[in-house]
């Protein structure tokens, strides 16, 4: 029997451990194929790095002239940063050797005084330097050297960029937002895929008519993943491990976690290593109340850092309460002037714990919401 954990969370799913989306995996493999840009936008750790990661991989297979850069920003605050990962990326997504590492980075990056180091251990493996006095007299170079290596080499290049939304850090986001669009939208031989999980400042990013990014790709809102593509695949990954677990149990762990590809992986997870032979429902519930038990303290944490009104507006929304700003909501839950309220909403949208669609307000991390419920206000 495998004793391997059969379930992942918290980092890449690859293989076996990736979960359906065939509609969005197959919609992305045409966009890579296809030089359309794509733009996707969901809430953290619903999957979005590796629903990209597969679908790239799955295009190569079936397009070998395709060739895919992955840069995530997450730490990345400065142009400066910006320019030398994309350099460093499309060199190495280009050439595996360091003979062809060296040329590739002479023919294309010579003017900027390219420093390249190699790790001892791992032949491709490698770092960039450039100079930044030289790099900022002409950006254009960098930002157009996908293209120009394409041509060369007759291939296809894809630049997936992880958390663009940072790119508000910089120093004059606007407009380099301008530098890149400019570039960019003259490219055939490049296409981009930009996601991140700050949904509203994505949503401005790309869909405002005053932003240099309008309309600059394919917009995929990427939604959870539904109950019914869950079952099946929480009961092969326990028959893969010699373990049984009935649809009724499968279905328990989904909706528990409210279908959230992170919490019904680790939820699974936890219900997997409670079972020996075969899961009953009481397995499910005693994981699942472990569980809450884990993250409690992260949840006090998160809770004692928010105002009283934020709180008190938490409370609001559990208890399913629509007009937030009405004067009998704003009385029942202290919640002072209507200003404060959409004060507090906001904010509350920008430490990402709840988000409004069409309307309607909702609580992002299933978990948290749970134990705002049953143990925070015991509702």
């Amino acid at each position: 029997m495998d004793t391997t954990t059969p379930f992942v969370y918290g980092k890449l799913a690859v293989l076996d451990n990736f979960t359906n989306r065939k509609k969005e995996v197959n919609k992305l493999i045409t966009n890579f194929n296809s030089n359309i840009n794509t733009i996707l936008i969901s809430p953290r750790r619903l999957g979005k790095s590796s629903l990209v990661f597969y679908s790239a991989k799955k295009a190569s297979e079936l397009h070998k002239e395709l060739r895919f850069c992955f840069i995530d920003m997450f730490n990345v605050r400065t142009e400066e940063q910006f320019y030398q990962l994309l350099a460093q990326e499309i060199v190495q997504a280009t050439a595996n050797k360091v003979e062809g590492i060296v040329d590739l980075v002479k023919k294309f990056l010579g003017s900027f005084i390219p420093k390249v180091s190699f790790n001892p251990t791992a032949e491709s493996s490698f770092q960039l330097g450039l100079d930044w006095k030289e790099v900022k007299k002409n950006p254009d170079e960098i930002l157009n050297l996908s293209e120009k290596i394409a041509e060369k080499k007759n291939f296809k290049f894809v630049i997936c960029i992880d958390e663009f939304q940072n790119l508000s850090n910089f120093e004059n986001p606007l407009a380099f937002q301008k530098k890149l669009r400019s570039n960019w939208q003259k490219h055939q031989l490049t296409s981009y895929c930009l996601f991140g999980s700050k949904r509203h400042m994505l949503i401005d990013v790309f869909t405002n008519s005053a932003m240099p990014f309008y309309k600059f790709g394919d917009i995929i809102f990427l939604q959870k993943i539904k109950k019914e593509d869950w079952i099946p695949f929480i009961i092969k990954r326990f028959a893969d491990t010699g373990k049984k677990i009935h649809e009724k149990q499968a279905a328990m762990v989904s909706e528990l976690a409210d279908c959230h590809p992170y919490y019904v992986q680790q939820l699974a997870q936890q219900t997997w290593l409670r079972t020996d032979k075969e899961c009953t429902d009481e397995i499910v519930l005693r994981a699942f109340e472990d569980l809450i038990d884990q993250l409690s303290l992260l949840f006090q944490t998160r809770t004692d850092e928010l105002s009283q009104t934020q709180v008190n507006l938490m409370e609001a929304v559990l208890n399913g309460e629509k007009q937030l700003s009405s004067q009998n909501v704003l009385l029942k839950y202290r919640l002072g002037t209507s200003a404060n309220a959409i004060k507090a909403r906001n904010a509350l949208i920008n430490k990402e714990i709840i988000d409004v669609e069409q309307k309607r307000v909702f609580f992002l991390d299933p978990m948290y919401k749970h134990w705002l419920q049953k143990v925070y206000f015991k509702i």
